[in-house]
């Protein structure tokens, strides 16, 4: 089983696939959420055995800890440097080696190859049985489905720029005409989406494919779902991007999938996880034994989740 070095955080890692979204919607106020820019705060000095992890050190792995608040991603950042310098300072102590070997098609050297030698050293697999499996899949069945999809098309008309509250409200007039045209009629929807529709799908007849529940923004996919099956919903929709004409023609519900078919893909992530659990605990032994100031480590994993393998879901 391949791993990365950065599953040995403090957290478990989110083994769950994250939506993509419609590529022709991307721009068009269809997308998720922007991303908000990370503050930098300083929240003091942080010390690992005297030797000081500095301000810029922690502004610089801030990023790679995206949180809601900049203290949040600040102490993420503080402890991921304190666990990289804990596990750096162990194999160096052991006389481990920085010349690495591939991983994922890339060499890995320096410090990388460092820790990932020490992990290989001290953490060993542990392999679930098929009823660990089997228990954890009757756990989490509802973990184990096909996603529900719907099949739907949009006409975005958006405001026109520099005139305010009047540029939505003509936008609004025009989007409602739309719907009061189009009726339930699928033809004249896609003619009306060619015509007017701001977004490129416009130029597929406001086709938005087959889109999943957290791949649009949420009033938009709010909007899809309390609308009919076959028709036009009767009120447009708002988002920051402009107001929305949304017809709904299918959902595809989802369906649970057999053990058969999720045992292989259960036993990857049972192993992983107890594998992450010896590393944070690998971790925290080495933190018992140092002197820590600025920042504290959160608890270790119970021996009761090192033994299942398995974390809270």
């Amino acid at each position: 089983m391949t791993r990365k070095l950065d599953v040995i955080n403090i957290d478990a890692p989110d083994v769950r696939p994250q939506p993509t979204m419609p590529s022709a919607c991307e721009s068009h106020g269809c997308g998720g959420a922007e991303e908000q820019a990370q503050q930098l705060p300083a929240f003091g000095t942080v010390t690992v055995d005297g030797q000081e992890i500095t301000e810029e050190q922690i502004a610089e792995e801030m990023p790679h800890h995206p949180a809601p608040t900049g203290e949040e991603a600040w102490r993420a950042a503080a402890q991921a440097l304190v666990v990289r310098h804990l596990l750096m300072r162990e194999a160096e102590n052991r006389g481990l080696s920085r010349e690495g070997d591939e991983e994922e098609g890339k060499r890995v050297t320096g410090d990388e190859a460092l820790v990932k030698a020490l992990l290989d050293d001290v953490v060993s697999d542990v392999l679930p049985t098929d009823e660990e499996c089997e228990r954890y899949y009757r756990s989490n069945r509802h973990r184990f489905r096909t996603p529900t999809l719907f099949e739907a098309s949009h006409i975005l008309i958006e405001p026109e720029e520099g005139v305010g509250e009047d540029g939505w409200l003509a936008a609004e007039t025009q989007a409602r005409t739309i719907i009061e045209v189009v009726e339930n009629d699928p033809d004249a929807f896609a003619e009306a989406a060619r015509e007017f529709s701001g977004c490129p799908s416009g130029q597929q007849n406001g086709s938005l494919g087959q889109i999943r529940r957290g791949e649009l923004v949420q009033q938009v996919q709010a909007h899809i779902e309390a609308t009919p099956i076959g028709t036009v919903n009767p009120q447009p929709v708002r988002s920051k991007h402009g107001w929305h004409v949304i017809r709904l023609d299918r959902i595809v519900e989802g369906q649970e999938l057999p053990f058969d078919v999720v045992k292989e893909k259960i036993a990857d992530l049972l192993e992983a996880r107890s594998w992450t659990v010896s590393a944070m605990q690998l971790v925290h032994s080495l933190a018992d034994a140092a002197e820590i100031e600025g920042i504290v480590l959160d608890a270790p994993p119970s021996d009761e989740d090192e033994r299942r393998g398995t974390l809270a879901a």
